[in-house]
């Protein structure tokens, strides 16, 4: 059986991975910069998924000149 339960991780992890500040992520998640946030009480998590098709998209070469 496979699992369906998102892969969450911390604002220190996205930061690490995005190889920034945590502040710098807590800046991009209040101007709701960054996708697939899930606040539970305090704290703040991001959706693995959604955060690597938000690079993706990102990475794709612009149509517009």
């Amino acid at each position: 059986m496979t699992s369906t339960r998102p892969d969450l991780l911390l604002v220190h992890e996205v930061a690490t991975f995005l190889r920034t500040s945590p502040k710098a992520i807590y800046s991009m998640i209040e101007r709701g910069l960054l996708p697939g946030v899930v606040r539970i009480g305090r704290r703040v998590l991001v959706r693995e998924d959604d955060l690597l098709q938000w690079l993706r998209q990102k990475s794709m070469p612009s149509l517009e000149r």
